[in-house]
C-alpha cells in the first residue's frame, strides 16, 4: 500500500488530499482546503507550513506530490504562490518524505487526457477515480488530482523498472 499526499498550493487557499493506492486502485483518506487567516503574509505562510506538517503527522504518507507554480501575468501573485509552495515543500522535506512536482497541464493530462481541461472536468474525474459521491471543494479536488497524477506516474515507473530487470 502506497500513501500519497497531494498539495495544490495557494497563499489564501491550499488544497490538501491524501490517497491510498494498491493494485492500481486509489482510495481517498482525507481532503480539505487550508484557508489561511486574513493576517499578515508571513503568518499565512507559517499557517500553511503548520497545517501541512499536522496532516503529514496524522496520515503519515509515504510520499508527496506538489503542483508546480505557473507564471501569472501578475508578478506579485506568482511570488506569493511560490512562497506558499515553498512552505508546503519545507513541511514535506522536514518529514523526510520523497516528493514529486507536476505542472498543472501534466496533472490534467493524467486525469482527463488533455492538458487544458477545466476545473469541472478535473473534479469529475477525481470523484470517478476515487468513487466519491459528494462535490469536492476546488482546491481540495486539485490536491487529490495531484496525488492521483503521482500515483499514475509512480506505478508507470515501477512497471517500467520491472520490465527492465
Amino acid at each position: 500500500m502506497l500513501r500519497i499526499l497531494g498539495i495544490d498550493p495557494g497563499s489564501r487557499y491550499t488544497g490538501v488530499g491524501v490517497i491510498d493506492c494498491a493494485g492500481g486502485q486509489a482510495f481517498c483518506l482525507h481532503y480539505r482546503t487550508i484557508r489561511t487567516t486574513a493576517g499578515e503574509f508571513p503568518q499565512r505562510i507559517g499557517e500553511i507550513f503548520r497545517e501541512i506538517s499536522i496532516t503529514v503527522e496524522q496520515f503519515r504518507p509515504h510520499r508527496a506530490a506538489v503542483e508546480k507554480v505557473f507564471v501569472n501575468k501578475n508578478a506579485e501573485s506568482s511570488l506569493k504562490l511560490g512562497q506558499a509552495r515553498g512552505a508546503a515543500i519545507c513541511a514535506i522535506m522536514q518529514a523526510g518524505m520523497e516528493m514529486a512536482e507536476y505542472s498543472p497541464n501534466a496533472v490534467k493530462k493524467a486525469l482527463v487526457g488533455r492538458g487544458h481541461a477545466d476545473k469541472a472536468q478535473v473534479e469529475h474525474m477525481v470523484r470517478v477515480l476515487l468513487n466519491l459521491q459528494d462535490k469536492i471543494p476546488p482546491d481540495a479536488a486539485d490536491a487529490l488530482a495531484v496525488a492521483l497524477c503521482d500515483q499514475h506516474h509512480t506505478e508507470t515507473r515501477q512497471r517500467l523498472a520491472q520490465i527492465a530487470s
